[in-house]
């Protein structure tokens, strides 16, 4: 079953509250008949669209492939939080690659930050600081205490506030924490519209985006006189580079990368309006996750609606009922509101890897690959499409210093992945609910 279809209409966005809110952004036509371009790549979240705008802007003729409408998949479900440095703490880069390559990926991971906060800007998109990060033990306040002095001692990061039960609850009014820390340099957003942001800007630099156009095969180029082509339900295109950009909704495109990148689907629901509630859920405008390995994820949007996060699933389809999947997760942090109207609920499949460290791949002579940021993507896969459109224009340090990082395969074959890391999934899981 493709993901791309397994839980969606085609070329509708999920009835989540970002598509109730959504800008206003007129749909790209589909690709018709056969095309020519420099750079072809597939698929409209932030690593392709940030892709696309980079190398229109460097005057490259660029098509962008969206099987949906652009923002379709992460890009415009997820919490909306932008967190600093990479998806693994500093602490345990040092462990396993050294403090120097450890600094290289903390520079990358803040480089990241700010094109978000740049395009934000430019697209007319509020950018709200702080991140906190809800710890449930003492074990975990003094790790939260260790990384934050590491960061300020060898990062020159400072940004990072670490708290007691009693200052943390004064912003988090809830009882499931012993303390945390809040991150001054992170932020959070509404992630669709910084996605049709993106594909806005990018089309006005003369991006040729095609939306409702599906890449169902790609024939590598094998000698340096020939050319990429891919096959779309409606046309072709035949260009000299490739960029792959589909995420958890690659699919069987790419073997390689597929077999170091896990589709899981995550859920989020959004409350009513909390009103002279809101305080009792946060009292400042800050985004929140907590240390679970299931992780959950809140925020407040502007009119005051809670929308929390929380379960996984590694089954195609998503629950029949995500209201009833979030809930059980929201209640346990903020058992007060069970009293309060779901007015929204949905679905999103992102991609994760055995590391939880995006995978930066070369399929190809002539094709790059990024993917898996494993919950950390909004601002890394940003990065990731600028990336990838400086390579292919030959200035390659950034890209080579991710992929350096590597991403071993899951065991198992295409067959047996999804069965081997439920088990593992459903094991940490379980420590998330014994409190282990």
């Amino acid at each position: 079953m493709n993901l791309l279809y397994a839980n969606d209409r085609p070329g509708e966005y999920p009835q989540s509250l970002y598509a109730a809110t959504r800008d206003r952004l007129d749909p790209f036509p589909r690709l018709k008949g056969e095309t020519r371009a420099d750079v072809a790549v597939i698929g409209g979240g932030y690593t392709g669209l940030s892709a696309a705008l980079h190398l229109a802007q460097a005057g490259m003729d660029v098509v962008l492939l969206e099987a949906h409408r652009v923002g379709f998949g992460a890009s415009g479900r997820n919490g909306g939080q932008i967190g600093s440095g990479q998806r693994q703490e500093v602490d345990w880069l040092e462990k396993q690659l050294g403090r120097d390559m450890a600094r290289r990926l903390w520079t990358i991971g803040e480089d990241a930050k700010a094109l978000v906060r740049d395009l934000a800007r430019a697209s007319g998109v509020p950018f709200h600081s702080g991140v906190a990060h809800a710890v449930r033990n003492a074990a975990e306040i003094d790790h939260a205490r260790r990384l934050s002095d590491l960061l300020a001692s060898h990062y020159d990061y400072d940004q990072v506030e670490v708290m007691d039960r009693d200052a943390f609850r004064a912003m988090v009014p809830s009882n499931a924490y012993v303390g945390g820390d809040l991150d001054h340099g992170a932020g959070h957003l509404h992630p669709l519209n910084l996605a049709l942001g993106i594909a806005r800007i990018a089309a006005g630099a003369g991006a040729r985006i095609h939306e409702m156009t599906h890449v169902h095969h790609i024939k590598h180029a094998k000698k340096a006189d020939e050319k990429t082509v891919l096959r779309c339900d409606t046309g072709r295109v035949i260009c000299d580079h490739l960029i792959v950009a589909g995420n958890g909704y690659l699919g069987d495109l790419d073997a390689g990368v597929a077999a170091r990148v896990m589709p899981i689907n995550n859920y989020i629901v959004a409350t009513e309006p909390l009103g002279d509630r809101a305080v009792g859920v946060l009292t400042r405008n800050v985004a929140v996750a907590d240390t679970k390995f299931v992780v959950n994820y809140w925020r407040l949007s502007d009119d005051k609606r809670l929308i929390f996060g929380g379960g996984e699933t590694l089954r195609y389809r998503f629950p029949r009922d995500i209201r009833a999947t979030v809930r059980p997760h929201l209640l346990s942090v903020y058992p007060g509101l069970k009293d309060i109207e779901l007015t929204h609920a949905w679905g999103g499949t992102l991609a994760i890897t055995r590391s939880r460290m995006p995978h930066f791949a070369r399929p190809a002579s002539n094709c790059l690959s990024a993917g898996g940021y494993s919950g950390h993507g909004v601002a890394l896969a940003t990065l990731a499409g600028r990336m990838m459109a400086d390579a292919v224009r030959g200035q390659a340090e950034g890209f080579d210093t991710m992929a350096a990082v590597g991403a071993k395969r899951f065991p198992g074959g295409a067959a047996l992945r999804p069965p081997l890391l439920a088990l593992g999934m459903g094991w940490f899981a379980l420590r998330d609910r014994l409190g282990w």
